[in-house]
């Protein structure tokens, strides 16, 4: 197991390829930089690929969450990521993101502008954040305590194309298309990570989500940001509102969008190959 200490927490972090062009992973919630281990090796041979994961996931440290999971705010996270890009000496990089780990990004390119260049945001969260009822923040916690329902829901809402249709039902175990392949083998690995997430992730990160929907503070600056973006976002996923990525495109200076057909959530689990493609297109030949 890998990591780099920030100040005392061990963030986990893996490296694919050592080419001239770094581009830094930022996984979404209840994940880690695994979620990109199949699309990796189809990434091009002048990238180095770095995945760090958040405190709480993963190889990382699992602090314990403060009040209202405090230390777990979506700034906490970005300072995380900013130290970990110190401690491991990468003045500038590109950023790959997923998830969450969209607004993440929001917060560190306001922050440190001049050290990114690229953004390719898979299915972000939008700066505008991401309201959840209480209710189905108690869902989240049921979650951590259940395999079978924590594996019911990823499936159902970050990965439904690696499902069969019929499955995806109330009171139906969701069953794969294709059982014995690489990409359900690493669904199931990440449904266990999923449960061994900390307090602060489980819920602080709805929670989180919920108060940066409320203060529009990121809203307000999307015009701040103006490094180019490539926004991909699956036809099929039933958690990013399109409205979101629309204004994105609108609002951000160099933003483009790409709705792609046949995929959910997470084209990085459920079509690695062609998010690999797109990954490529993007940051390939910028050394």
């Amino acid at each position: 197991m890998t990591q780099v200490d920030i100040g005392g927490l061990r963030l986990g972090l893996r490296i694919w390829g050592d080419g001239p062009v770094t581009v830094v992973f930022i996984h979404g919630n209840l994940a880690s930089k695994d979620w990109i281990s199949l699309a990796a090796p189809h990434f091009p041979a002048d990238l180095r690929v770095v995945g760090i994961d958040w405190r709480g996931c993963g190889d990382s440290d699992r602090p314990p969450a403060g009040e209202d999971c405090a230390d777990y705010a979506i700034a906490r996270h970005a300072e995380d990521m900013l130290a970990a890009l110190d401690a491991l000496d990468i003045p500038f990089c590109h950023l790959l993101t997923h998830s969450t780990g969209g607004i993440i990004s929001t917060r560190m390119l306001l922050e440190k502008p001049a050290r990114f260049g690229r953004v390719l945001a898979l299915d972000p969260v939008a700066p505008m954040g991401l309201p959840f009822a209480s209710g189905t923040i108690e869902i989240f916690r049921a979650m951590g305590q259940d395999r079978e329902l924590m594996r019911t829901v990823l499936g159902s809402t970050a990965a439904p194309t690696l499902f069969r249709p019929e499955t995806l039902v109330p009171g139906q175990r969701p069953e794969y298309a294709l059982p014995d392949s690489p990409e359900a083998a690493l669904f199931e690995a990440c449904v266990d990570q999923a449960l061994g997430v900390s307090e602060g992730v489980l819920v602080g990160t709805p929670i989180n989500l919920t108060k940066e929907h409320a203060s529009g503070e990121l809203v307000r600056r999307m015009a701040e940001i103006a490094h180019p973006h490539l926004v991909l976002l699956g036809a099929l996923d039933r958690i990013i509102p399109l409205a979101d990525m629309k204004r994105m495109a609108a609002e951000m200076p160099d933003c483009r969008l790409v709705q792609v057909p046949g995929v959910g959530h997470s084209m990085n689990i459920e079509d690695p190959s062609l998010f690999a493609g797109y990954v490529g297109a993007w940051f390939g030949g910028l050394g």
